[in-house]
């Protein structure tokens, strides 16, 4: 049986800080000493592109070298060190082996300085300005619902009978398999309010549930089930949707793409893997090279407005939901 969730978890708000208005951010997360660092500069300069209002901050593992933590620094970032979080069972058989380093995110509900903020990995680039999601209704988890359709997916019962959340009428769940799967989002980018005791609950729930392929987006599903609302995919474009389903996407209204298909982060990409020689594979990875090779995107403090100017100048924006008719039961389990 799956552990109960307090309520209590998600209780507790930090108050306004100084000046009348709220500290926001978007954060990201980054281990070890590889080439995902470039991925994080990108979208350091994307949100300078699309002029964010907010900061970036990085929840770094201590195993992220001082270099990288220089440069880091040197585009504006913010670093926070972070210690890891494991699984139970860290021999677990996840879709992707290095998936077990994704459970050390938890930590990041600890930044209570920042009473909102917009987790964004960091194969992730952002095309249009989306500083409109800080300003959504408290108490939900806002995130873009998955697709099930790619192989990694063949431990589900949703792929073995070809069902999809984002097609439900194409493949209709089976009365016989009993109730419909839970929405199901994808962790890569989601909003959220940092909370002590949010973090507390996380970290100890996950002490005592089983690690699943999907490994902290299956646990975070599990956890925000309750408060979960979807939000428009043009949030997060994950791009197997384009070929998976391209009768959902409308490219040039994306606003955040989602480079986390295989062949597909930009910095290693060779256009060999399976999808990676489509033409819209070609012009997304173009695009975050402009951004990445875009020196007047380097950092300029002088460029920078105060946060507080920032936030108390900008009117609240509601974000639509995505529609949805599916009803909300337990997440997909790991059998």
């Amino acid at each position: 049986m799956a552990p109960v969730v307090p309520a209590e978890a998600f209780a507790g708000k930090l108050p306004a800080g100084k000046g009348g208005y709220s500290k926001k951010a978007y954060v990201t997360f980054l281990a070890g000493s590889g080439d995902y660092v470039k991925g994080v500069v990108g979208l350091a300069k994307g949100l300078r592109k699309v002029k964010s209002a907010y900061p970036l901050v990085v929840a770094a593992l201590p195993d992220v070298p001082e270099e990288h933590r220089q440069l880091l620094r040197s585009q504006g970032c913010v670093i926070r060190e972070i210690e890891p979080v494991y699984p139970p069972d860290s021999q677990t058989q996840f879709a992707m082996a290095y998936y077990v380093l994704n459970y050390s995110k938890l930590r990041i509900w600890n930044f209570e300085e920042y009473s909102k903020m917009v987790y964004l990995d960091a194969d992730i680039q952002v095309y249009e300005n989306v500083d409109h999601l800080f300003d959504n209704p408290d108490g939900y988890f806002y995130a873009v619902m998955d697709c099930f359709c790619e192989k990694t997916w063949s431990h589900s019962r949703q792929y073995s009978i070809g069902y999809c959340q984002q097609c439900p009428d194409k493949v209709t769940w089976p009365a016989d398999m009993g109730s419909p799967p839970s929405l199901y989002f994808n962790a890569g980018m989601f909003v959220f309010e940092p909370s002590r005791l949010t973090c507390d609950s996380l970290l100890e729930t996950v002490k005592v549930t089983p690690p699943t392929p999907f490994a902290e987006q299956d646990f975070l599903n599990f956890f925000f089930e309750k408060i979960y609302k979807p939000i428009p995919l043009t949030y997060n474009l994950v791009l197997a949707m384009l070929w998976r389903h391209p009768e959902n996407v409308e490219l040039e209204k994306v606003k955040v793409v989602h480079y986390c298909a295989a062949g597909s982060k930009p910095w290693r990409y060779t256009g060999k893997e399976a999808n990676m020689d489509r033409e819209d594979i070609k012009m997304l990875v173009a695009k975050w090279w402009d951004i990445y090779n875009d020196e007047s995107l380097d950092f300029n403090p002088a460029d920078e407005a105060p946060e507080a100017e920032a936030s108390l100048s900008r009117a609240p924006v509601d974000l639509p939901l995505q529609e949805t008719s599916v009803p909300l039961v337990t997440v997909p389990s790991a059998a």
